[in-house]
């Protein structure tokens, strides 16, 4: 089918297609294209995310935009998700390099060998992604970099924020999603009666992932995965306070291809405000035209708002000052002849961390940190004289008393104003040895952080012995002992007059096609997305959250997709053996014309002891109300040391 797009230089077409591999495995896509004169340069985005229903909103915003442009746009369902055949490499989630990203890695780059043979392709392609896509483009590029020119990646998941620290939130509620994603069935409007078929063989390779990147986890440290290499011309965008942003600016010095970066105000995803500087980005490389695309600063960055430009990186305009934790920040502390400080929290510190992954919602974002505050030891400065600018990645050099042993060490860096409210400005953990063991000095790297602390505002580091529920609790409370006299804070401070005689940095959103309507009905009775309560009485935290995504939605081609999700912590305030995570999620896809009707029902249960992790994960699968699959999983993981 086709239809004008007037304000664009081409008329495009959309059409479906199936993409055989090499073992007769068929991969749906769909195609937007230029009706253009001659072959035209390709844009493949590879993912796990369904595109006739989950991304089919953006994909019809974006991919017509860039194939109005004069873009072949490919969208891709990877092997045993959507409407492809095959069985799932993965179920969603993170995953690091093994089995699953090889596979996903070798069916991208057959797509790739069968994108460049098509007689409207020119051969030159570059590679699109967000989030997981995002790393499945920067993988894809490192393999076949002969057949990939450009890549522009959003919010790319590698690297490892976390210091080897157990994750507990992101980890166990993507987990969960990503099950039941991956336990749709191919939707019969598309693949016809075979859709069945495909769904049991779907359902009986299932296996939850998850427990696999737990013990990984948990176990003694692997190689850790490398940040994100630009094995190709790369452009890069994140949000602050994305888990991807130190991602980001390691691609920037990680090789000899150019790579600029842009990190701004918006939460996870891909912003309409960069689109521009993508196709840019695809013209220089793609197509040979000189836009400016390599004119403009290495990292664009919004710090404290406005937009500032850097022309290198690591930055000539940005050195690292270091704070002592006996000078210029100090704490308040406890009189002891004792030069050790002793820092053990309540096990319920964490609770207002957050989202691990902000998606744009009111409740994603850290409140007010000063509850946090007063369950960690602080170090504050004294007001500042002026202002004091950051850009780049903090760090922590803790001196911690010997053969004691740390457990889990979590610091949080906060922005506090005159009036006492503290703003979080980044964070970042460690686990460092077990008791027993001799304790070396613990290097503590914060998330990448851009903000402006203004005169007469103090900074705050804030250090705590938990995190719930962002991480697992280390097995024992006693918390850590560091010595502030040989222990240093260093900031990236990046000069106030950096900016002086630079060309002005600005974002202007691209008009899109509006995407195909999409009804919404919110729930009845909607859940509020995060809730605390304190059980005085018991001494129990119990967190609740809810996304605000949940709902039923009517596509224009008729299919019903409804969706819920609840997720539960719990604590006791200081028993760490006593958290619990579980994580329900149910999703109903229904084509009323055709009386068609699945429903996937996941959750998942941990706990843990002072030895081991205990997962339980639940599979059901319903057609027309009936169960055609259940399964269960139970995993026993042991914890590091243990």
């Amino acid at each position: 089918m086709s239809h004008p797009t007037p304000s664009y230089p081409f008329r495009t077409t959309r059409e479906d297609l199936r993409i055989p591999l090499s073992d007769g495995t068929g991969l749906r896509a769909r195609l937007w294209r230029p009706a253009a004169d001659g072959p035209v340069p390709a844009v493949l985005e590879y993912s796990a995310g369904r595109l006739t229903d989950w991304t089919a909103t953006d994909d019809a915003r974006r991919h017509p935009w860039y194939a109005g442009h004069g873009y072949a746009c490919l969208r891709v369902d990877a092997r045993g998700h959507g409407n492809s055949g095959g069985r799932p490499a993965h179920t969603g989630e993170p995953s690091s390099a093994g089995e699953s990203a090889d596979g996903e890695a070798a069916d991208g780059a057959e797509v790739l060998t069968w994108l460049a043979a098509q007689p409207w392709c020119s051969g030159r392609i570059g590679l699109l992604g967000t989030g997981a896509a995002g790393r499945t483009a920067l993988r894809l590029a490192a393999r076949a970099p002969d057949a990939v020119h450009a890549v522009v990646a959003a919010c790319p998941e590698v690297g490892d924020l976390l210091g080897g620290a157990v994750p507990a939130a992101d980890l166990h509620v993507r987990a969960t999603a990503g099950l039941a994603d991956a336990a749709r069935p191919p939707d019969p409007q598309y693949v016809g009666d075979d859709w069945e078929r495909m769904w049991r063989e779907r359902l009986e390779s299932l296996e939850p992932s998850f427990a696999q990147r737990l013990a990984a986890a948990a176990g003694e440290p692997a190689p850790a995965e490398p940040p994100g290499t630009a094995a190709v011309p790369t452009f890069a965008v994140a949000g602050w306070g994305d888990p991807s942003c130190s991602a980001v600016l390691g691609l920037l010095s990680s090789g000899p291809v150019p790579v600029r970066a842009v990190l701004g105000p918006w939460p996870h995803g891909l912003p309409d405000e960069v689109l521009p500087e993508t196709l840019r980005w695809w013209d220089h490389w793609l197509r040979d035209v000189d836009g400016g695309a390599l004119k403009t600063p290495v990292l664009r960055s919004w710090i404290s708002g406005r937009w500032t430009g850097e022309e290198a990186w690591p930055s000539p305009d940005v050195r690292d000052i270091h704070y002592g934790l006996d000078g210029p920040l100090r704490t308040a502390g406890t009189a002891s002849d004792d030069r050790y400080v002793q820092v053990r929290s309540p096990q319920h510190t964490g609770l207002n961390a957050g989202a691990y992954v902000p998606l744009g919602r009111p409740a994603d974002l850290p409140p007010d940190q000063r509850e946090e505050d007063g369950r960690s030891v602080c170090f504050d400065s004294l007001p500042l004289p002026e202002p004091l600018e950051l850009l780049g990645v903090p760090s922590l050099q803790l001196r911690l008393r010997p053969g004691a042993g740390a457990g889990l060490i979590v610091a949080r860096l906060c922005d506090v104003a005159p009036d006492g409210t503290s703003t979080l400005v980044t964070r970042g953990a460690l686990a460092a040895p077990p008791a027993g063991e001799p304790t070396p000095d613990a290097a503590v790297e914060l998330a990448a952080a851009g903000h402006t602390v203004p005169a007469g505002h103090r900074l705050r580091l804030a250090l705590s012995s938990t995190y719930w529920p962002w991480l697992w609790p280390d097995p024992e409370p006693a918390g850590f002992g560091l010595d502030p006299s040989h222990s240093t804070l260093t900031l990236p401070v990046r000069h106030l007059a950096a900016d002086s005689g630079a060309e002005p940095v600005a974002f202007a959103s691209p008009t899109l096609p509006l995407p195909p309507p999409l009804h919404t009905t919110e729930p009845l009775t909607a859940r509020p997305e995060r809730l605390t309560v304190h059980d005085i009485g018991r001494h129990e935290w119990r967190t609740e959250l809810s996304p605000a995504s949940d709902g039923t939605r009517t596509h224009p081609d008729g299919l019903v997709r409804d969706e819920h999700t609840v997720t539960a912590y719990r604590v006791l305030t200081g028993a760490p053996l006593s958290a619990q995570a579980r994580t329900d999620h149910s999703v109903r896809l229904e084509r009323p014309a055709i009386g068609w009707d699945v429903t996937i029902h996941t959750r998942t249960e941990l706990r843990c002891t002072a030895t081991h992790f205990l997962a339980h994960t639940h599979l059901t699968a319903l057609e027309a109300g009936n169960t055609v699959f259940t399964r269960d999983w139970q995993h026993r993981i042991p914890r590091k040391g243990a």
